[in-house]
């Protein structure tokens, strides 16, 4: 299956410093680089197109979480273009909107009248993974992976990760960050069972973008995570805003901002190996109208030594399920 292109001409990924989070700060950044990676063009923007703003909500801890600023910044400049949106995510641990309120997302949020909104009502997807790719624990109908009805009702994504190392992963950007577009206690399920094989479930990443609509991104690198993550590393301050029509494009960018090859990242070489549209090995020419990836400073931000089993330990997983069920009984 092919994914839909945003574009049949170079890729812009706009790169900007960071220098704070505050809202006049951000609203002028987050409009700089959305326009420079001419967002609004690639995408077909219009009054009226559906809009699903994907932050990463994935506990309530502020740095494992896509600022609340950025987020509300990117909502007053789709808003601005007509978009209709819906802030949504599914967390690994408790419900989307436990973790705004934690995080103060629900509060940012407010004066544009949105609210956050769980990834539910699942739909069954079967993913195109290539022949032979399939591991032993696949059943005869191949991996399937339930993903959000919202997702599928929406023109397009506009993801909005942390950028953070990550320990199973090594770093985890616009790309990875769709994996909460798989629903619920689905995505615990999908962890605990394609994990066993990173390199397969890296693929399984890789073919859940290509059954998605068209992912556009926004990375927020101003303040990152390294030493580990994605929940429990240490902040380090990159300087960093980037946005491209194309989130595999500012994926690969963003890796050359540590000085890494999209191979050296598990996930960056299922898409290598896919040739997924915006990569390089797609042939897709990439422009860099603001900042380069050479004009950031990443000297000492560190990465994991080693990956860990990508796979939920079944206490962790037991821990994700019960946090649901709590969040669910007190909604």
């Amino acid at each position: 299956m092919e994914k839909p292109s945003v574009s049949a001409h170079a890729v812009p990924v706009a790169l900007a410093r960071c220098e704070g989070y505050d809202r006049r700060s951000l609203d002028q950044l987050v409009g700089e680089v959305l326009d420079a990676a001419r967002i609004a063009q690639s995408c077909s923007l219009k009054v009226g197109t559906k809009v699903l703003v994907k932050p990463n909500l994935l506990m309530g801890k502020s740095l494992a979480c896509t600022s609340p600023g950025v987020v509300a910044a990117a909502c007053r400049w789709l808003r601005d273009h007509g978009a209709q949106m819906a802030v949504a995510d599914s967390p690994g641990f408790g419900r989307a909107r436990s973790v705004a309120r934690a995080i103060g997302l629900e509060s940012a949020l407010r004066p544009l009248g949105l609210d956050v909104r769980e990834l539910d009502r699942p739909v069954p997807v079967t993913l195109p993974l290539p022949q032979g790719s399939r591991s032993a624990h696949t059943g005869k109908g191949g991996t399937r992976f339930h993903v959000a009805r919202a997702v599928h009702e929406c023109d397009f994504i506009l993801s909005l990760p942390r950028v953070k190392a990550h320990s199973q992963m090594l770093l985890t950007f616009a790309v990875k960050n769709c994996f909460g577009c798989v629903s619920g206690l689905h995505k615990a399920v999908a962890h605990a069972r394609e994990g066993r094989d990173p390199a397969y479930f890296a693929d399984c990443l890789a073919a859940l973008w290509a059954v998605l609509p068209p992912v556009a991104a926004l990375a927020d690198g101003g303040v990152a995570m390294h030493v580990t993550g994605p929940s429990g590393g240490k902040p380090f301050v990159l300087h960093l805003m980037g946005a491209s029509a194309s989130a595999v494009a500012l994926d690969e960018a963003l890796y050359a901002v540590f000085g890494l090859a999209p191979e050296a990242v598990p996930l960056g070489a299922a898409l290598v190996r896919r040739k997924a549209q915006g990569s390089a090995a797609s042939g897709t020419e990439v422009t860099f109208p603001l900042l380069r990836p050479e004009n950031f400073d990443a000297r000492g931000f560190e990465l994991p030594r080693e990956l860990s089993h990508t796979s939920f330990h079944p206490a962790r997983f037991v821990q994700s399920c019960l946090r649901r069920i709590i969040a669910a009984v007190k909604k």
